[in-house]
């Protein structure tokens, strides 16, 4: 039987982990890492989009690196 080497680091440090929580009585520590998981329990805007919403986005951004863009000044011209 093969264990994957960084399934085991994980798992030792979540059994640390464990250990200094239950060893704390710093109630401020606690909330802390009580925070932590909020906050990481919380999506990224990004899975909200549809995939239309993603494949514009991501054209947007090869057109901005490939130097497609236009100015505002220029922009606010044509169309007054």
């Amino acid at each position: 039987m093969i264990i994957n080497k960084n399934v085991m680091n994980i798992q030792a440090e979540k059994i640390e982990l464990v250990k200094m929580l239950l060893d704390t009585e710093n109630p401020k520590i606690i909330e802390s890492i009580k925070k932590i998981f909020k906050k990481a329990k919380t999506t990224d805007f990004w899975d909200d989009l549809s995939i239309e919403q993603r494949k514009e986005i991501e054209t947007a951004s090869r057109e901005i690196e490939n130097g497609e863009v236009t100015d505002y000044d220029s922009f606010m011209k044509k169309h007054r």
